[in-house]
């Protein structure tokens, strides 16, 4: 008999909605639902501190895969509007040299954090590989508490504009506290304890640092370009155009980007809210998409035969520990 799932209208055959990553485990003890709502009312049972980093896998990896990655491409690109973050990227090369490497390093580490949680050993492998980046610059601790808030308010910003529902308030809480768990294993300071405060602050640093720099352009336009090459040469000025119009007027003034006209931008999001009508229809998603569900083309067949240690600039040896994330000064060795 042929494995099937609920749908709306019905069983749906399991081979047309399932993908290659493991099953969550809370499905083989509890029966999907009919209808598309089991995962938020899951997450209504939930903790939204205790439980945050299952919250959060459930939530991105489960109900808005293709959603998150979006959102957190459009995190990354928000950062690059920060001068003194631009300035270090552009430092470093990767985004000149190796993009696409620089996008899969960056995309897998999450995700691992993600699909197996901060405190596991592959977590703490992924964290440890990240120290050891961010510990061979100067970067402040107000430039990594910016780049944390946008991996928790982007995505929510995104799914609230053009999600296919709406989140659950456990599902918003258990962002924030996830990220924070996060940032506090990453050794950055004075990460607000509330999540409004945390927004009020991103929002404040942003007004005080965002500004057109050269390197902001040069860092934003290589990762454009890599944005459009996954696509077929054809298609792939239409894919610029879509890009820029999801750019806010503060980042295309950051970036010295074209303006685009307000009918362009109105056009994409239509076009991702369509999108959204057509998913909200989809049978519950039952396996996660993780880091197979990634567009990684650095690491073929990631996470088989890889570990996080083997991803970044400057791969981890087994000997190698990096405990915090310290922020090089002058004088520094950067440990």
């Amino acid at each position: 008999m042929t494995a099937t799932v609920p749908g709306v209208f019905g069983p749906i055959p399991a081979e047309l909605v399932a993908d290659a990553a493991v099953e969550h485990p809370l499905t083989a003890s509890l029966p999907l639902k009919p209808g598309r709502w089991y995962w938020r009312d899951l997450v209504a049972t939930l903790d939204p501190v205790a439980d945050a980093a299952e919250i959060h896998r459930i939530t991105s990896a489960y109900e808005f895969p293709w959603d998150y990655q979006r959102a957190l491409e459009l995190a990354l690109y928000r950062t690059y509007c920060v001068p003194s973050v631009s300035a270090v990227l552009e430092e470093a090369g990767q985004f000149r040299d190796e993009p696409q490497k620089r996008y899969d390093d960056t995309a897998l580490l999450m995700v691992e954090l993600v699909e197996h949680g901060y405190d596991s050993p592959r977590g703490r492998e992924a964290l440890r590989v990240i120290n050891r980046q961010h510990a061979r610059y100067d970067i402040s601790n107000d430039d990594m508490l910016y780049v944390l808030s946008t991996f928790i308010y982007e995505p929510l910003e995104w799914i609230d504009a053009v999600g296919w529902r709406r989140l659950h308030p456990h599902e918003r809480l258990a962002a924030f506290h996830f990220y924070r768990g996060v940032g506090q294993r990453m050794k950055i300071a004075d990460i607000p304890e509330d999540i409004g405060e945390f927004r009020r602050w991103r929002d404040d640093y942003e007004a005080r640092t965002f500004r057109y720099d050269r390197n902001n352009e040069l860092i934003g336009t290589y990762t454009l370009d890599l944005m459009c090459s996954w696509y077929p040469e054809a298609i792939r000025p239409a894919v610029r155009t879509a890009v820029l119009s999801l750019v806010d007027d503060d980042m295309t003034r950051a970036f010295g980007f074209p303006w685009q006209p307000p009918g362009r931008r109105k056009a994409a999001y239509a076009a991702l809210r369509a999108r959204s009508a057509v998913v909200r229809w989809l049978p519950v998603r039952r396996r996660a998409l993780g880091s197979r569900g990634t567009e990684n083309r650095t690491y073929p067949g990631y996470p088989n035969g890889y570990r996080p240690a083997d991803l970044g600039a400057c791969p981890i040896r087994p000997r190698d520990r990096v405990e915090g994330c310290p922020v090089m000064t002058a004088g520094g060795d950067g440990r």
